[in-house]
């Protein structure tokens, strides 16, 4: 099995010497791949397929982290992308198309008055608690979720070094769905705190009526409220999860899916706030470059048009009830559960007496590796998707859950893992 990945492993070698990581982003990283049995660099991709370097191809369900919603070389996104091309890239004045990629998010968006565009997702939640902090007068900062790698944030996670202590201490995390979590931090920094900013919802479902009362608890105490919708932004819900749910922020952040793996990003939010921006500095060189927006107009109307988000939602409720079957029929309820809504559903991995979270999540990686799958415990569904391909997903989850409950059971796991488990970065939901 190693030797499949030969080319993989050999430039491997090559590359680590020249970037650290040997990519760009810790998860695409071979952290979270099975040691030298996985692949890790892929060469292209085509609806929902990648093709790595040693020729294999696989069905993939990472898809980018996320951006990519529609599936690869999408006709409708990359012909306005080669339209644009021949127009130029980005410019020396303000692109008429900013102007309508604004439009569009101002129509579907409940809290979107006014609009500016970033690169990635850290750009903008780092604008947004720039904005509350110029509007409130205050440093501190409530967080729930993963917010990107900015000092103001990472500072408050595992991940916190070269971060200044000073950054540091104004930061602090709350739980999801624990309401008292929050209030304490309120109560510990009285007429302190400038933002709430989390992810409206991630694999966790809010109950009790949660985001509401996040809501009532922020203004309550004079800070803005700010939803993080870089993940579930035109996946949840061409509006966000704020519409989904109905609890509309004063500031939101939006990415990935918007321009189907072009990088943009964007900050939205109450005209009464986004007007800050004016004062603060939230610039960038290549924050109006046209091929990205471009590519978010084209996605966004192929979202509308082709009612994408309703298939995301069926397609992923078949494979979410399917594969919660098998996990009850082979008894793994302890080990695996399947989080989150059923257009990007995620495995939640217990350790058992014996092996690890990792342990168990590498077996099924590099088995599902080996049956042609791109997988690392996460169901990141595009429009790109079939039934055939769902249904041989669940084929070979069907015959590789009876072999993770024997191996458990026996006592064999570890000695079944042809490689050195995967790692997690930090822990971050």
């Amino acid at each position: 099995m190693k030797n499949k990945f030969k080319k993989s492993n050999q430039l491997f070698k090559k590359v680590k010497e020249m970037i650290p990581l040997a990519s760009q982003t810790f998860s695409k990283s071979y952290l979270i791949y099975v040691k030298g049995f996985a692949p890790l660099f892929l060469t292209h991709g085509q609806g929902s397929r990648v093709w790595d370097v040693d020729g294999h191809q696989y069905i993939d369900f990472v898809n980018g982290l996320l951006p990519i919603v529609l599936g690869y070389q999408y006709p409708a996104v990359d012909e306005a992308i080669k339209r644009q091309l021949k127009k130029g890239i980005t410019f020396s004045m303000a692109s008429v198309l900013e102007y309508e990629l604004a439009r569009l998010l101002i129509k579907h968006i409940p809290c979107a008055e006014m609009v500016r565009f970033g690169k990635n997702g850290s750009d903008v939640t780092a604008g947004a608690v720039r904005i509350a902090r110029a509007v409130t007068g205050r440093e501190h900062v409530a967080v729930c979720g993963y917010h990107g790698w900015q000092d103001w944030y990472i500072g408050s996670t595992t991940r916190n070094l070269g971060v200044p202590k000073s950054t540091q201490v104004l930061t602090h995390r709350f739980n999801y769905n624990d309401l008292n979590s929050l209030k304490k931090i309120f109560k510990n920094y009285p007429r302190k705190v400038a933002a709430v900013i989390l992810e409206p919802m991630n694999f966790e479902e809010p109950k009790d009526n949660f985001l509401r009362k996040v809501k009532e608890l922020t203004h309550k105490n004079g800070a803005l409220l700010i939803f993080d919708e870089v993940v579930t932004g035109f996946r949840f819900h061409l509006g966000g999860a704020q519409k989904l749910f109905g609890v509309t922020p004063d500031l939101a952040c939006f990415g990935k899916a918007m321009a189907n793996g072009m990088p943009i990003s964007a900050l939205v939010g109450k005209k009464i706030y986004m007007k800050k921006v004016t004062d603060i500095f939230f610039s960038f060189t290549n924050g109006g470059e046209a091929l990205s927006i471009a590519a978010a107009i084209a996605t966004i109307k192929e979202l509308e048009s082709k009612k994408v988000l309703d298939y995301l939602w069926r397609l992923g409720a078949y494979l979410s009830e399917k594969t919660n079957l098998l996990i009850i029929k082979n008894n793994l309820q302890e080990v695996l559960t399947l989080a989150g809504k059923p257009c990007w559903s995620v495995f939640i991995f217990k350790k058992t007496k014996k092996y690890s979270v990792e342990e168990i999540e590498s077996y099924l990686q590099q088995e599902l590796i080996q049956a042609g799958f791109l997988w690392h415990g996460q169901h990141n569904l595009s429009f790109s998707h079939t039934k055939s391909e769902i249904d041989k997903l669940i084929a070979v989850y069907g015959k590789i859950f009876p072999k993770l409950r024997q191996l458990i059971d026996s006592g064999k796991l570890r000695n079944n893992l042809k490689g050195k488990p995967i790692s997690h970065i930090f822990k971050v939901r």
